[in-house]
């Protein structure tokens, strides 16, 4: 009797409170295990297919081979199998993905903290700022940063961290905001900790919800918007295996090899899918009031 009431009175961590509702919601595991087998191909691409012979290589005598045995997803214009393509492809997509998520949160995090926490004069200043930039469209700010820097990948990892700044922001300092009357944060103000303890240690952990959510959706939104950006000719440029130059490569043989740009365009609507699945996953699991 006592061991039962011992186990039925144990309390789970609240990370395995959220991890629980979270196994529950099934599309959202279905997105974890899409994400995860993408970011598994994407680190052991070297070992699936050979960079130098499959990827970037040309054998004219293969171009244009539809799917088979020798070739899953079928060969380019240029004879390079689009498996293996598809497979480095995502190194480059997850890359951007993550690379660029990170930077505009840590960015915006530092705006959006001295915002919220701060307010007054340097709140309106931080905010009308990033209000002119959010007037413009974030694809069409990418667009602006490549076209003035010039079309490399590491000026597109610079102009879609730039583009997602200024709505980053505003989450972060609309979560701050949330808690930063709470009496703990008080407390810290009465004891006479720093603005930078208070901030780090008091309200950023206790505002990560938002936070967490919005980068999650924020890395296939990075992911759409560097393939749009490559479908233009102004992102990463051949022959380095990227999804959306592989869908401007065989957009002029749509007619008679559709595999072309059938295959990179799934990989670019599961992979994005699957954060979005993932995102409304965590959402779920990180409200309090879905607790059960």
């Amino acid at each position: 009797m006592n061991d039962t009431k011992k186990k039925s009175g144990k309390k789970k961590s609240p990370a395995g409170e959220i991890w629980r509702r979270f196994r529950k919601n099934k599309a959202a595991m279905l997105g974890l295990v899409i994400f995860s087998i993408v970011l598994l191909v994407a680190i052991f691409a070297d070992f699936i297919c050979d960079y130098d012979t499959q990827v970037i290589a040309q054998d004219m005598a293969s171009r244009l081979q539809g799917p088979s045995a020798a070739h899953w997803f079928g060969t380019d214009a240029y004879g390079r199998d689009i498996f293996a393509r598809v497979i480095h492809g995502a190194r480059i997509s997850i890359i951007i993905g993550l690379a660029a998520t990170v930077g505009s949160v840590l960015v915006s995090g530092i705006l959006g903290s001295i915002a919220g926490y701060y307010g007054g004069r340097i709140d309106n200043i931080i905010m009308r700022v990033l209000d002119m930039f959010l007037a413009i469209p974030g694809e069409l700010l990418a667009l602006a940063i490549v076209a003035s820097l010039g079309t490399s990948m590491t000026n597109l990892l610079i102009a879609v961290t730039i583009a997602r700044i200024p709505p980053f922001t505003r989450v972060i300092r609309s979560s701050i905001l949330t808690v930063i009357d709470q009496d703990y944060v008080e407390a810290a103000v009465a004891s006479g900790s720093t603005d930078r303890f208070i901030i780090l240690h008091h309200i950023l952990p206790n505002a990560m919800g938002p936070i967490i959510i919005q980068a999650t959706m924020g890395v296939g939104r990075m992911i759409l918007t560097a393939a749009g950006m490559s479908f233009i000719g102004m992102g990463v440029q051949p022959p380095i295996p990227e999804w959306g130059s592989m869908l401007a490569e065989g957009r002029d043989f749509m007619r008679y090899s559709p595999y072309i740009t059938l295959f990179p365009g799934l990989a670019i609507i599961l992979t994005s899918l699957s954060l979005n699945l993932l995102g409304d996953g965590l959402r779920d699991a990180l409200d309090p009031k879905l607790k059960n």
